[in-house]
């Protein structure tokens, strides 16, 4: 079904292909080859209660907006406050309920929303999964919330349905150690087909900065049977987890730090910053040392276990107290901060760097190093690849400037494809959508420049679109 009585909303088939004749031409052959590849998702953070239960979802306001913080951050910085776009306060308070309000708030401040990513991956669901054919706007608000809430109804539309009509052939969720894993429990008792698998995510139990670090370390010893008071037993404990989140298909760790030091401290060091961690009298340095000989534990872990080891750094987490206060985390104040490579590093890879037994992913926010840092360690270290752009910089303009820094030191196969790590759902195809355009814009310049032959440029666009997110990952 398709209504069209506003602004038309079309999307153009070359959209983000390069302009120039010759090297669109070659990008959309490029493009025809890789456009239609399975879904590999190999980081995210959708909700596994959504495949487990397969329920409908709700509406179209708690579907699109408010789980998304790319939609409401964009909105608050405009002054629009977060409760009336319905996300929940920490403490239980008022917000608004009605989903029809809420789009309409959305829907009014539309074009806030110009030129950046977050429209284009909208656009491409609405388009793309519920058949609009108008842009978005107040006069049209209405029409296209029936339209899609009229969809969400059909079986057709429920989560396990999309993600079979997504082609999405495995998706990773990410949850903490404290996690029992009851949805992927249910998920596999219930014989669907369909493979979303967890992905370990220690930062609660691994940073003394967290809230309820202390409890949560106490919970993770109650889980496991060891005592985490102790560095040994903390150790026992975390490899514990590891392993039963393996069970449930985890091939990877996540490590979300606020930077990417690492060290390799004495036993007796280990032990007084535990014990203090578990005080709660830390100091911000020592927290940041526990944090770092926490990385070197995980990479020694994974050489044994055999999980890919990922660092998502240069993140400063919950920068606005008042949000962090009424909200809670991941509501969009999170800010990109500078983040060294080289130097915090070279503890852990003094170690394990030359190990083939250790795959580590290196994330940035901070796109100064692709260049001058993480493209020369991928470069030479056999246990480092580079992650794709992320978060701010998982745009058109961020991949290709993460394809020309990056390349020519570390060329394309230290790198890990694409992932979407998102939340929301529905962005999935339009995230990899866009990657595999603006991956075949960037092939086809290399063909049109006589650096590279087309032959080799379709196999690297297979390889960045589908292979190597598999390969790295283990999937």
């Amino acid at each position: 079904m398709t209504i069209a009585t506003g602004v038309p909303l079309a999307l153009d088939d070359d959209r983000l292909l390069p302009s120039d004749p010759t090297p669109r031409a070659i990008a959309r052959r490029l493009y025809a080859e890789v456009r239609a590849l399975p879904i590999v998702s190999p980081h995210g953070h959708t909700d596994p209660r959504w495949f487990a239960d397969n329920d409908p979802f709700p509406d179209p306001a708690t579907l699109l907006i408010i789980p998304d913080h790319y939609v409401f951050r964009m909105l608050y910085s405009q002054g629009v406050p977060l409760e009336s776009l319905g996300v929940p306060r920490r403490d239980g308070g008022p917000v608004e309920r009605d989903s029809r309000k809420i789009w309409r708030l959305f829907a009014q401040h539309w074009r806030l929303f110009r030129g950046t990513p977050t429209r284009m991956w909208f656009e491409h669901a609405l388009h793309d999964v519920f058949g609009i054919r108008e842009r978005i706007g107040p006069e049209s608000a209405d029409r296209i919330y029936d339209q899609i809430a009229a969809c969400l109804v059909k079986p057709e539309f429920r989560p396990r349905a999309l993600f079979e009509r997504f082609n999405i052939e495995v998706l990773a969720t990410t949850e903490s150690p404290l996690d029992p894993l009851d949805h992927h429990r249910k998920m596999r008792a219930s014989g669907w087909k369909g493979r979303v698998v967890t992905a370990y995510r220690p930062d609660p139990v691994v940073d003394p900065e967290f809230d309820g670090f202390a409890e949560n370390v106490a919970e993770l010893g109650t889980i496991t049977g060891e005592n985490t008071r102790t560095w040994s037993g903390y150790l026992k404990a975390l490899a514990n987890r590891r392993a039963y989140f393996a069970e449930f298909g985890a091939t990877s760790t996540d490590h979300g730090h606020p930077t990417a030091a690492t060290f390799d401290l004495s036993r007796p060091e280990c032990e007084a910053l535990l014990a203090k961690a578990l005080a709660g009298t830390t100091t911000s340095d020592e927290a940041e040392h526990f944090r770092g000989q926490l990385l070197t534990e995980m990479a020694r872990m994974s050489i044994d276990d055999g999980l890919v080891m990922q660092i998502h750094a240069g993140s400063f987490r919950n920068y606005n107290p008042a949000v962090f206060r009424m909200f809670g985390r991941d509501k969009g104040a999170d800010i990109p901060t500078r983040t060294d490579y080289v130097r915090a590093l070279k503890p852990l890879l003094d170690r394990f760097g030359n190990d083939r037994r250790l795959s580590l992913i290196l994330f940035t926010l901070d796109e100064t190093v692709y260049s001058r840092e993480l493209a020369p360690l991928a470069g030479h270290y056999p246990a480092l690849k580079i992650g794709p752009s992320w978060w701010f910089f998982d745009s058109p303009e961020g991949m290709r400037f993460y394809r020309e820094r990056v390349t020519e030191t570390a060329g394309f196969y230290n790198t890990v494809g694409f992932n979407d790590d998102t939340r929301a759902f529905l962005s999935i195809p339009a995230r990899h959508d866009v990657a595999r355009r603006m991956d075949c814009g960037f092939l086809a310049q290399l063909v049109s420049d006589h650096r590279l032959d087309e032959d080799e440029a379709q196999e690297v666009a297979v390889d960045l679109a589908y292979n190597l997110a598999k390969q790295a990952y283990k999937l």
